[in-house]
């Protein structure tokens, strides 16, 4: 397989404190949407941020790489939901932490062969590897009946 690029195109205008963005990206998804410091350190009041923008990339990448474990190992899941918050530390100004929380619906697994393959989906996931050893991922999961 080939490589595969994705593109993002932010617009800023102003100083940190008071300036304000806008970001725009290449499926079309995402046009125009307001970014600016304040919702990234305060309330978002409609604006996104990078850190949200990260943890959606990387509950999606997670649950993709938690799928295909699952898969792999003969187990497919019924239902999966991933909820990540990655923290940035405001006096820093360094992402510190992404926890990833997990609940799986899997027909025939135990609890332990659901740890497992999340302990597993997180080793392989492409937005874990891009985190790691520059910021702490945190795995909790929890598989329903």
């Amino acid at each position: 397989m080939a490589n595969v690029e994705r593109e993002a195109h932010v617009i800023w205008e102003g100083n940190l404190a008071q300036g304000s963005g806008t970001l725009s990206e290449g499926s079309g998804v995402l046009q125009d949407t307001p970014v600016t410091f304040a919702s990234r350190v305060q309330r978002p009041d409609g604006k996104t941020s990078p850190e949200e923008l990260i943890a959606g990339a990387h509950a999606t990448c997670y649950a993709m790489a938690l799928s295909n474990t699952l898969a792999e190992n003969g187990t497919t899941p019924d239902r999966l939901e991933v909820d990540a918050v990655c923290v940035l530390d405001d006096e820093q100004l360094k992402i510190t932490t992404v926890d990833l929380n997990v609940r799986g619906t899997v027909s025939g697994m135990s609890e332990e062969e659901f740890e497992n393959a999340a302990q597993q989906a997180e080793q392989m996931c492409p937005v874990s590897n891009a985190l790691r050893n520059n910021v702490e991922i945190r795995l909790q999961t929890s598989l329903q009946s």
